[in-house]
């Protein structure tokens, strides 16, 4: 499934976006032919580039000139503490596919993969170490977010008990907190008021809440062919999200027999009953009601920013993710 946004339709992304590529394919080229091919297999598949696109907006909240090429190395740290937790990622799932390639951990082994996805984080923050102290600082702490983001999903896997609390806390650190970063960083480098900066950061934030729990409803109403792959992979890995555990959490048969399914992997004819139940239940409605929430946030803080079209597209992003849910 593609999640669109309005950001990418900015009158001065094209341009922006086109740098972003550039400077992203640079970024990771180095003497060794091998570790740049290892480094380059995510950024030659392609992608939104949500997270750069994301910096580059908030930088040009208020201007009508293109962004700098500091502005652009740091987007492009973000894309690359992205890129790199993909990597990771894909190890510890067992990915054999991700943006229509072969994950590098398929394709070249798991030890390659990891060292590859380090070389990515140690690159974004040798390229945040060159745009000043503060810009550094927050990157390394946002990596350490989505390590205990992570680490908090994984120890509630095949917890039926798992709260939503818990559930939200892991989202903001290993999802929101990039997000939030890279609008962060744009800001900063743009030198706009702590205010501003601060608003920017808040609106991403809750963007990045709005696309984690819009991607964890896909994940269960969605077909296999729009997803790209089985549908209710998540419930299948244990990994229960919002739709899941607000179902868990209703007082109906029906809550109780998915109680009774999860807690262990699923066979096949197990996980379609699973997703037939959340369907069915009112944990859908709730999780999208979550969502819209935190779109509401990500609008009102865009009332504190200086009128532009980054602004508006900015306050339309997390309704537009809402939106491709509409015709599921």
């Amino acid at each position: 499934m593609n999640l669109v946004s309005p950001l990418l339709d900015l009158p001065l992304m094209n341009g922006d976006r086109e740098r972003i590529e550039t400077a992203l394919r640079e970024s990771v080229r180095t003497t060794d032919a091998y570790l740049t091919e290892l480094a380059s297999h995510l950024i030659v598949a392609g992608g939104k580039r949500l997270r750069p696109v994301l910096a580059v907006a908030a930088a040009q909240v208020g201007a009508s000139t293109k962004v700098s090429d500091e502005a652009i190395q740091g987007a492009i740290a973000c894309e690359l503490v992205h890129l790199g937790s993909l990597y990771h990622d894909d190890v510890m799932d067992e990915s054999p596919t991700r943006r229509g390639v072969e994950t590098v951990n398929a394709k070249w082994g798991n030890l390659q993969a990891i060292v590859a996805g380090d070389f990515l984080l140690a690159r974004a923050s040798e390229i945040a170490a060159s745009l000043g102290n503060e810009v550094a600082g927050l990157l390394a702490r946002t990596i350490g977010r989505l390590c205990e983001g992570q680490v908090e999903e994984l120890r509630h896997t095949y917890d039926r008990n798992r709260t939503v609390p818990s559930y939200l806390v892991s989202i903001e650190g290993k999802t929101a907190s990039l997000f939030a970063t890279s609008a962060r960083i744009g800001s900063l480098i743009a030198g706009h008021s702590r205010a501003v900066t601060d608003a920017l950061t808040n609106v991403a934030n809750a963007y990045g809440m709005v696309f984690q729990i819009v991607d964890d409803v896909l994940d269960i109403v969605a077909t296999d062919e729009q997803l790209g792959k089985p549908a209710g992979h998540d419930l299948e890995e244990g990994v229960y999200t919002l739709p899941v555990l607000l179902t868990l959490a209703e007082s109906s048969a029906e809550s109780r027999e998915l109680f009774d399914l999860l807690g262990s992997p699923l066979t096949g004819s197990e996980r379609v009953k699973a997703l037939k139940i959340v369907r069915s239940g009112g944990g859908l409605a709730g999780a999208i009601e979550s969502a819209r929430n935190y779109a509401s946030i990500a609008e009102a803080e865009c009332d504190r920013l200086p009128a532009s079209d980054a602004t508006e597209a900015l306050r339309r992003a997390p309704r537009a993710l809402l939106d491709s849910l509409v015709d599921l």
